[in-house]
């Protein structure tokens, strides 16, 4: 009762500050429409060629840089440097015609893959492969659809290598979750390579086999496995077939779709600075190439919006190099919902067929009914080391020697992408010592902030929690009793402005395009910081409260000298390697996983770069 009577005194006019902190400034739709257009202008267009070798000269270069510049950096250029490493462990009876040999490859190392292989009875000189790799299917490689196919082709003396993926099948374990594969960003190494090393190290499997044809390669997969499928046949050239099954979209186009918002592996930091999934599809150029979706798709890319995009973008360059019909389009009605059933694997057949067996005319392209062959998980499982690697695992060795010496303020600006934002302020609302903000951001965020004025301000203090405005009461009449004005803030996903709907997809999207979430957050602190220093002509102190929040805070002191006085956080973190230690994802916490933070910077590091200025840490 006494700690409420002084706050009140102290402020011009007695304020409930539930009242004050709760009422909406920039409304529930606002960040959502800034983010996507803010995405959206960022990704790159196709670019235009005037002949066939233009073309080839800029596919070459876009393959070169993506791999060098997203898949393989930090230590994940040394892993594909690496050789592929087999080793085979049994083999089974399949059923009439075909044989199925358990193998397990190594990805990156001491990460192993679990694979089948399905091998026609009658091999006899150079044949056909295909690599069937798979999506969020818990059964991973033992789902029925994906048995089918690979029966199907065998018997057509088709060898099919049949891979799992993480965190599907024999790799459902937590350590293999896809949002883990930040964890490695922020250690400065691409999660995206074991990823992609999985699918090139199954191609080298199947390319190295005595009877492997290396100019017919074929790639297919259904949901994630169609992300892996597009993936590894743009940038793999061995690949001269490819089937993506329901399926993938452009950056653009799912910005305004959002169930076609991907995972971590679909939306890697940096890629669309470099190429968009419209540039996988037309890279695709000469080879063979059938895009199948869904009409009623229920979980992602339905055709009449996802297709149209990706065949304008590769149309064009099919018809450059002369091999138009190499690029086709399925579209499945019934069921047309998310599958890779019948119809959709009949389509699969008839391009193999013609592609690969267009001299043959006893192909069909029907499906062998093979339905009593499926075999259950177990009859499928391959033998695993007790010690395979991890996400997390790997994540950890790469964050034992980190961070790095010789971070500087320099350093940490490129790693955030900061933006040196100016302040536009608008106010919305005045009432005695009560003020609502909105702070325009340049011409890329609105974001709201609170003004409350005790009688004889001494100071300011910029006050933000990952929980939002609304739950800093306690916080703020502290400041206040200390006769401080209090700006309370909500920047970028924080509060008001979180983003309505899939937030944490939209926060990896922003990354993906070159942008980095904690910058964006830690520079508009910092720019509020002068807009109020500028404003009041006062000392300005902020003050973060969370353990996000304290990161942010650090950030924006390191980015703004001048304007921000003093640091006050709130629960913060001892080290960033709790991310990984505790098994955190970029899903909890995306703004934290920046790539390559824990490389040059820990929080300890981040502490030295306020100093001389004070830093308050409150447990």
């Amino acid at each position: 009762m006494v700690t409420l009577l002084v706050v009140l005194a102290l402020l011009q006019d007695p304020v409930d500050l539930k009242k004050a902190l709760s009422p909406e400034i920039i409304g529930p739709q606002k960040s959502m429409e800034e983010i996507q257009d803010f995405i959206e202008t960022r990704v790159p267009a196709v670019p235009e060629a005037r002949s066939a070798d233009e073309w080839q000269r800029i596919a070459a270069d876009l393959r070169k840089r993506v791999l060098q510049d997203v898949y393989f950096r930090g230590e994940a250029k040394k892993w594909s440097e690496g050789p592929t490493k087999v080793e085979w462990v049994g083999e089974i009876p399949g059923g009439p015609g075909y044989s199925i040999r358990k193998l397990r490859y190594e990805a990156i190392p001491g990460l192993w893959i679990p694979a089948l292989l399905y091998v026609p009875e009658k091999t006899a000189g150079k044949v056909p492969v295909h690599m069937a790799v798979n999506g969020h299917d818990p059964l991973g490689k033992a789902a029925d659809y994906k048995q089918i196919r690979c029966i199907n082709l065998a018997k057509r003396g088709v060898i099919s290598l049949n891979v799992e993926w993480y965190g599907m099948g024999q790799l459902k374990t937590p350590g293999y979750g896809h949002t883990l594969m930040n964890q490695l960003d922020l250690c400065g190494t691409a999660g995206l390579s074991p990823f992609y090393l999985s699918m090139k190290r199954g191609l080298d499997v199947l390319l190295a086999l005595e009877n492997a044809d290396p100019a017919r390669v074929a790639v297919s997969g259904l949901s994630g496995g169609s992300w892996q499928t597009i993936t590894i046949s743009a940038l793999d050239t061995r690949v001269t077939l490819t089937n993506p099954v329901a399926g993938y979209s452009s950056f653009k186009t799912r910005v305004r779709h959002l169930k076609d918002l991907g995972d971590s592996e679909q939306t890697p930091s940096d890629l669309a600075t470099v190429a968009d999934y419209a540039h996988f599809t037309a890279m695709m150029a000469p080879r063979a190439t059938l895009l199948t979706f869904n009409a009623k798709d229920d979980c992602c890319f339905e055709s009449n919006y996802a297709l149209q995009p990706l065949l304008d973008a590769a149309q064009p360059k099919f018809q450059l190099l002369g091999v138009e019909s190499n690029l086709r389009a399925h579209v499945n009605h019934v069921p047309g919902t998310h599958n890779y059933g019948l119809d959709n694997r009949q389509a699969f057949y008839r391009m193999i067929g013609d592609h690969f067996f267009r001299d043959d005319p006893s192909y069909d392209g029907r499906e062998i009914s093979s339905d009593k062959e499926v075999k259950k998980p177990e009859e499928l499982a391959v033998e695993l080391p007790k010690d395979n690697a991890t996400f997390s695992s790997i994540a950890k060795g790469l964050a034992a020697s980190l961070p790095r010496p010789g971070g500087d303020a320099a350093r940490l600006r490129e790693l955030l992408r900061a933006k040196d934002y100016k302040v536009v302020a608008g106010t919305t609302f005045r009432d005695g010592g009560v003020v609502r903000w909105r702070l325009m951001m340049g011409k890329d965020f609105t974001v709201p902030a609170v003004e409350i004025v005790p009688a004889e301000p001494k100071s300011t203090v910029l006050i933000f929690s990952e929980n939002g405005r609304s739950s800093l009461a306690a916080q703020i009449q502290k400041h206040l009793e200390a006769g401080r004005r209090v700006i309370a803030i909500d920047p970028f996903y924080f509060g008001e402005s979180k983003i309505a709907s899939h937030a944490w997809l939209f926060a990896i999207t922003a990354a993906a395009v070159g942008e980095r979430p904690l910058g964006i957050q830690a520079s508009q602190i910092a720019a509020a910081a002068r807009w109020a220093e500028a404003e009041f002509k006062q000392p300005v102190s902020v003050s973060g409260v969370g353990p996000r929040a304290s990161v942010v805070a650090l950030c924006a002191a390191a980015l703004e000298p001048k304007a921000v006085a003093g640091l006050e956080l709130h629960q913060p973190m001892d080290s960033l390697k709790e991310l990984i230690d505790k098994g955190v994802g970029v899903d909890k916490m995306p703004e934290l996983f920046c790539f390559g933070l824990l490389q040059d910077f820990d929080m300890k590091e981040l502490v030295a770069l306020a100093a001389p200025r004070p830093v308050a840490i409150i447990k």
